[in-house]
């Protein structure tokens, strides 16, 4: 197993995988929050057209794809605020539009086919150059700066925006901050991940966290602590056994989501008896001490 770390393009993949599993569920956390756990779907689509761009202009697909989903991750936040179109047609035309001018797009490159979005679609360990791990490392560390620094504000936003409204906070402006900062996080992962599998990191580890953590500032921590874990596993898993890695680490998520999931059913049952012989059958006891811890 050590032998794979002499090779360099085991290295920057292992490099990647380790701030992907770190970035994705950081992001997802809020997303899942507010009920837009497919939201990175529709970004991951509108990103292969960021994709194309790049090879059509000869330059690299990591930032093209980044400046267009996170200008269609914003699109998509004004059409939700401002537009009769609901979010669900919204998101349909992101997945679809991005989609369809990929592939456009692709095709009119010199010598482009469509076969040259599979390693951005499904992840590939052998395309993880140099210059795409300075990409992902730089923009891992917006995603960690937002996600971490502006917790308390986006935690607020997401759990209630016309409380943060009344507070003073800037909810439109998170908002958008939150839609931005997920679409960077999904073009950070298409290298080891793939555009199409990459909400999957970013909901299941948070699915799986909910079920044994109680709290943000845990549930987050444990969410991170599993995206690692099947990000490096993953990546370990593909290399040995010549398969996607994208998909090796999303089975690996739902994997753990379903034994910690079975693992929690009897914990969950021990607990809810507790706090029912120490509240006595006081159901506003029971409510106080079951609320929802804010992050510190």
């Amino acid at each position: 197993m050590i032998e794979m770390l002499d090779y360099a393009f085991m290295q920057r993949a292992l490099l990647a995988a380790l701030l992907v599993g770190i970035a994705a569920p950081a992001v997802g956390i809020y997303l899942v929050q507010r009920r837009q756990a497919i939201m990175g779907d529709g970004i991951g689509h509108v990103a292969m057209t960021g994709v194309a761009v790049g090879f059509l202009m000869n330059g690299n697909p990591v930032w093209s794809a980044v400046l267009v989903a996170a200008a269609g991750a914003v699109a998509m936040e004004l059409v939700r605020w401002y537009g009769k179109t609901r979010g669900d047609i919204a998101l349909a035309l992101l997945f679809y539009g991005g989609m369809a001018g990929g592939v456009m797009l692709i095709n009119l490159a010199p010598g482009g086919s469509t076969a040259k979005l599979l390693p951005f679609l499904f992840g590939s360990l052998t395309t993880v150059s140099p210059s795409d791990i300075t990409a992902i490392v730089l923009l891992s560390a917006f995603v960690l700066a937002v996600c971490l620094g502006l917790r308390r504000q986006l935690f607020a936003v997401c759990q209630d925006e016309e409380f943060a409204r009344v507070t003073g906070l800037p909810v439109r402006l998170l908002n958008l901050l939150l839609a931005i900062t997920a679409a960077v996080t999904v073009t950070v992962a298409m290298r080891v991940v793939g555009l199409l599998l990459i909400s999957a990191l970013m909901v299941i580890p948070v699915a799986a966290a909910q079920q044994v953590a109680k709290g943000f500032a845990t549930t987050l921590a444990l969410a991170v602590g599993i995206g690692v874990a099947v990000g490096l596993a993953g990546t370990t898993v593909s290399y040995h056994a010549d398969v996607p890695p994208g998909a090796t680490i999303v089975l690996l998520a739902i994997g753990v989501f379903a034994v910690v999931t079975a693992l929690s059913l009897p914990l969950a049952r021990r607990r809810a008896a507790l706090a029912e012989r120490r509240t006595g059958g006081d159901p506003d006891a029971r409510a106080r001490r079951e609320d929802a811890s804010v992050p510190s």
